[in-house]
């Protein structure tokens, strides 16, 4: 950093840290008031948004990922992708999902009733920790890219994980490692 005295690189790095939560906040914002799929097609983004809904579904805690817009995120992040490969790869597992339905239930994902998609959902997912299938392989990815999206939403920090902020403690709550004898090696022997 030739040329920079140590203040400006200080002073660079904290205007970064405080363009963060302003950057953040856009794209939140970008993802609440997008309407349209950027990527996927009308089909595909309800397929995406049931299949993250199964995957993270509502409860009596907290809403879940439709009320995320987790998939908005998905289509987002597949729309602004640099590399065609994820996109080439979501696509592809979507038609694999449709395919396992019509094995399963002769009918698409969308056309199965709610009771069958959770079917298709398990059959992808019961060899989750060394998926084989090309489709097991898909659910994995999906189950990764929805629990990133809804734990990074505002939902998922604030509503299921309950994450306040930073808080003040009324007392310590560390250990004080002020009381502990330091002990230092005999440099005589």
């Amino acid at each position: 950093m030739e040329g920079h005295s140590r203040r400006d690189l200080l002073r660079i790095a904290a205007g970064a840290v405080a363009a963060v939560p302003v950057v953040a906040q856009g794209v939140a914002q970008g993802v609440a008031q997008q309407t349209t799929p950027l990527f996927f097609t009308p089909a595909e983004f309800q397929m995406v948004d049931e299949l993250t809904e199964i995957i993270i579904p509502a409860d009596d805690h907290s809403p879940g990922a439709r009320a995320a817009k987790v998939a908005t995120y998905l289509d987002k992040s597949l729309a602004e992708s640099f590399e065609a490969e994820p996109r080439q790869k979501f696509r592809e597992g979507l038609k694999l999902v449709d395919k396992l339905s019509g094995e399963l239930h002769q009918k698409t994902f969308l056309e199965s009733t709610p009771k069958q998609r959770v079917a298709v959902v398990a059959q992808m997912a019961r060899n989750e920790k060394k998926p084989k299938k090309p489709e097991e392989q898909f659910f994995v990815q999906l189950k990764a890219s929805t629990a990133f999206a809804y734990y990074t939403s505002s939902i998922g920090i604030h509503q299921e994980m309950e994450y306040k902020g930073n808080t003040m403690q009324n007392e310590y709550a560390g250990f004080d490692a002020g009381l502990v004898p330091i002990q230092l090696p005999d440099s005589s022997k």
